[in-house]
């Protein structure tokens, strides 16, 4: 049975140009959502950029331009990274846009009254995550993420009544009715809400932020903090408080997946659930967490630089290439490392070596044994356990079992010989080979779509001609 599906990225902030490891996010939800039109779903997939953070202020202030170009000139080139990578989104949402205000606004007057009060906060601030945190949060005094010790912050803000869903909350995800995939980052979130959760502030005084952000609606002293308002985006995006047909995708009945990244678990297993329950909307049902990536062993940062550009490397190497690294060599759930020396040496084993020559090999055999058109069929079987990897979101299994199918037809075909039928004239003995091998080819091709789309068009365009001839290299070295 077919299943609506709506795929979401975090959307991240600008204050900087993406680096690799938002890619990694990118092409993790693009698979997924890839994979589900595969499969016939009517399926959305949306990502973003949030603009309404106060580093992307402090970050304008330093370059001597205004917050607005920051986050223009930044948002679009986290749009041209996704086009860079063949990332197939059907919405970009910037949370700048009056949409996605409007879909804030209409979100706060939705929250229950009485979750919503007002009081003055003493707390300490991390003002590289946004976020407040208790002493029990800090390692050695330190934001965890950051590494920065949290500065306190006294003003009078309004707060949501976080605390009063502690029960649901633990009930809804430790029966997996909010699935959090790894297991381990499952009982990481359970653990913290077991421990006590604490009302949250969900304002900031407009004066700190210097006025940008969205105001509170009949309050222009406060905006809504930063977090509360970048959750948003993902009804925002669909429509919440424009159109009536918003809930096509959110709703009991869709399947809402949220990839995400490891330090951002709070907010989307926590406060975005009981936001929701608030507000009275449906809940999402997974949220797919994966690890950081760093660059030859050193932590990515926006504020620091980054080391390799993504747009460079793709530019070199190829967006599937790309894709190929970050599925196949980097866990889907742990901390993973990006080497271009270890991409280039990927390129020419696995790629190179395996499915290109692959394709090499059998489009050349079959122009000169004139096997003519070969018959496609409509959705072939795929190897076994590459469903069930791509279920867990296994991805670098799925890619294992493909390549595995691929080392085995390339050995099977050396197996073969048949070369040696083709110089001997046995016409219908190679034909029989050739259409057993195109047909694991064709497999092979149709389901590495999600993962790597402009290899697997070429290939099945290859096949599906009216007669298939040597074609040129799909990876050059």
């Amino acid at each position: 049975m077919n299943t609506t599906t709506y795929v979401t990225t975090t959307i991240p902030y600008v204050n900087g140009r993406p680096h690799v490891g938002f890619a990694l996010e990118l092409v993790q939800a693009d698979v997924i959502a890839r994979n589900s039109r595969l499969l016939g779903n009517s399926t959305r997939f949306q990502t973003g950029t949030d603009e309404n953070a106060f580093k992307n202020v402090i970050t304008a202030r330093e370059e001597g331009i205004t917050t607005q170009e920051l986050a223009d000139r930044n948002s679009a080139a986290f749009r041209n990274l996704g086009d860079a990578l063949t990332v197939a989104s059907d919405s970009f949402v910037r949370t700048t846009d009056d949409r996605h205000r409007r879909g804030v606004h209409q979100f706060w007057h939705r929250v229950r009254s009485d979750d919503l009060y007002r009081k003055r906060y003493t707390g300490l601030y991390c003002v590289g995550c946004e976020d407040f945190y208790l002493e029990r949060d800090l390692v050695d005094g330190r934001c965890p993420d950051h590494g920065t010790t949290p500065v306190p912050v006294e003003e009078t803000n309004y707060f949501f009544r976080l605390s009063s869903y502690q029960g649901q909350l633990e009930e809804l995800l430790s029966s997996d009715a909010i699935r959090v995939i790894p297991e381990s980052r499952k009982n990481e979130v359970l653990s913290f809400i077991r421990r006590g959760l604490q009302d949250i502030s969900v304002s900031r005084a407009a004066e700190r932020s210097g006025g940008w952000g969205i105001p509170v609606p009949g309050d222009p002293s406060q905006t809504i903090y930063v977090w509360i308002d970048a959750l948003i985006n993902y009804v925002s995006g669909l429509g919440f408080g424009r159109k009536p047909n918003w809930d096509d995708f959110w709703n009991e009945d869709t399947r809402k997946i949220h990839v995400i990244g490891k330090n951002v678990w709070k907010f989307h297993a926590i406060y975005w659930p009981a936001l929701l329950l608030s507000a009275g909307l449906a809940l999402p049902d997974e949220i797919v967490v994966h690890g950081f990536l760093t660059e030859n062993g050193q932590k990515i940062s926006k504020s620091r630089g980054s080391t390799i550009d993504p747009f460079t490397v793709i530019a070199e190497h190829g967006a599937d290439s790309v894709r190929y690294y970050l599925l196949r060599a980097v866990s889907p759930f742990l901390d993973g490392d990006f080497s271009v020396e270890r991409l280039a040496a990927l390129y020419v084993s696995d790629l190179a070596n395996g499915l290109g020559n692959l394709v090499s090999r059998l489009t050349t055999l079959s122009e000169r044994a004139s096997y003519g058109a070969f018959d496609c069929p409509e959705r072939p079987d795929s190897p076994a356990g590459f469903r069930d990897a791509i279920n867990e979101y296994r991805f670098d299994d799925s890619l294992r079992t493909l390549w595995n199918r691929i080392t085995q037809l390339n050995q099977g075909i050396d197996q073969a010989q048949p070369w040696v039928l083709l110089r001997e004239a046995k016409a219908r003995e190679l034909r029989d080979c050739l259409t057993q091998w195109l047909e694991e080819l064709h497999s092979v091709a149709y389901w590495l779509q999600p993962f790597l789309p402009g290899t697997a068009d070429r290939i099945l365009a290859i096949l599906a001609a009216e007669r298939i001839r040597k074609c040129a290299p799909l990876f050059p070295k």
